[in-house]
């Protein structure tokens, strides 16, 4: 197979395992594999004793890949016990701390960033534009702590999880009951094409026909123009939250495939589509109505409260105190999931070859500096170990991480590159490089069923010649 690699620096960084505990600990694994594994006590399959000739798989980049054999309790086990531990006093005084950001803030340009303090109007806009930014990390921060509650990570208790995370969530228009049960669909099936929920890349069919192309001719298309992939960015970032909300644009759309759910002739798509607001939408079940309803009722007491302020105090007010923030907080959370899930090292199963186990070793871990460990609370650098068990939490998750590393090897993923900007560089990258997912040339067995990215930018590994049938 011809390469085009890029330079090493764009290959894989993987981070040196360190050594941990290996104390053994309870944490809440999967249940749901496609796979049957052959121990009645693990919860993921078990590696076989003799690794299967998969033919060569190599990433985009044409690094050689070799599908993960460990298991899911091996990496259970090495975690220490006290990291799963979760203290509710803790986690709620993150919220608070962040609500008061939020509050602070406002307070503060309210108050002084007025025509009396900044009589210069372009001053005065620039100053409340830099509000906006800022309050949409502080929201962001929100978001995530309410993402901490909808995995039972914040405290012990259900009922305080789910009532601060409904709370939260409610507070920035998201339902948070609807996507907590999709997010769950997310969790059990990463990197699974077939049932993921969450950035499933399009296969190379998929992807030629949406240039009118059949997939053999897919190596004839021209080069992607840096335009054309700043446009996807742009509609990416400011309408993929609330397209995936109300369309599933992201995610799979295989509904009378999967075993739960009433997916029986139902599409991605608005209103008796596939979307988060519906109670009878193929995501859910008859038993989840009452909680789609309360996630429901959360916007709407959110949507009149915001009515309110927009008619007695204005709604250009209204823009600039709530949705400009809101609409930051929107670019953080599709950039955070974009690229947990879309790299060009990172693989993508179908059913036939995925695990739990594979599919969780599927994500990869960033750094955003100070706002991703602080402000943004490690949802960006420890994402590969949430994806393992969810229900550590977030102030635990370095230390767990570090704890799987040895297990994982070289199956671990990192790209810690110049800190934030490398995490904003990373953007780009993998929106020019990856376009959708093949088969290598050359796989065999189990490895047929393993899909690497491929672009029509030459960049990498080309694209496989195919015959037309």
């Amino acid at each position: 197979m011809s390469s085009t690699a890029l330079p090493q620096r764009m290959a894989l960084n993987r981070n040196a395992p360190t050594d941990s505990s290996t104390e053994s600990s309870t944490c809440v694994s999967p249940s749901e594999s496609l796979r049957p594994s052959p121990s009645s006590t693990s919860l993921s399959s078990m590696a076989s004793d003799v690794q299967e000739d998969t033919g060569k798989l190599v990433d985009t980049y044409g690094n050689p890949f070799e599908i993960p054999d460990f298991t899911i309790k091996q990496i259970r086990d090495a975690i220490p016990a006290h990291c799963f531990k979760r203290s509710g006093l803790r986690s709620l005084s993150y919220v608070v701390r962040d609500i008061a950001a939020l509050a602070g803030t406002f307070y503060l340009f309210h108050n002084y960033v007025t025509p009396e303090n900044v009589p210069s109007t372009p001053v005065r806009a620039g100053l409340w534009g830099l509000y906006t930014f800022v309050q949409g990390l502080f929201g962001t921060g929100l978001w995530v702590m309410a993402h901490e509650c909808g995995h039972q990570a914040f405290s012990p208790s259900k009922l305080l999880n789910d009532t601060v995370g409904w709370i939260c969530h409610s507070a920035l228009l998201v339902p948070y009951f609807s996507w907590k049960i999709s997010h769950s669909k997310h969790h059990k099936a990463t990197g699974n094409i077939d049932r993921d929920m969450v950035f499933v890349p399009k296969t190379r069919e998929v992807y030629a026909s949406r240039f009118g192309y059949l997939a053999h001719e897919l190596h004839e298309l021209l080069e992607e123009t840096p335009i054309q992939t700043a446009t996807h960015m742009i509609l990416q970032q400011l309408f993929g939250w609330p397209m995936y909300l109300l369309s599933n644009v992201t995610g799979h759309n295989n509904h009378e495939r999967q075993p739960e759910g009433r997916g029986k002739g139902k599409q991605n798509g608005f209103f008796s589509g596939v979307n988060h607001f519906n109670p009878f939408s193929p995501l859910y079940e008859n038993k989840h109505i009452p909680l789609i309803l309360m996630s429901d009722l959360g916007l709407m007491l959110t949507g009149s409260a915001l009515y309110f302020v927009g008619k007695n105090f204005g709604w250009a007010n209204l823009a600039v105190w709530y949705v400009l923030p809101y609409l930051w907080v929107n670019h953080w959370l599709v950039a955070i999931t974009y690229l947990q899930h879309t790299d060009p090292s990172l693989p993508h199963y179908k059913s036939e070859a995925w695990t739990f186990a594979r599919g969780a070793a599927a994500t990869i871990d960033r750094e955003f500096g100070f706002i991703g460990r602080h402000l943004f609370h490690g949802i960006i650098e420890t994402h590969v170990l949430h994806h393992y068990v969810s229900t550590i939490p977030f102030y635990n998750a370095d230390e767990a991480s570090e704890a799987i590393k040895p297990v994982m090897g070289k199956h671990y993923r990192a790209d810690t590159q110049e800190g934030s900007i490398g995490f904003i560089k990373s953007l780009w990258r993998s929106a020019r490089t990856c376009h959708w997912v093949e088969p290598c040339e050359g796989a065999k067995g189990e490895g047929e069923h393993v899909y690497f990215f491929r672009n029509r930018n030459n960049i990498g590994v080309k694209p496989a010649v195919m015959k037309s049938s």
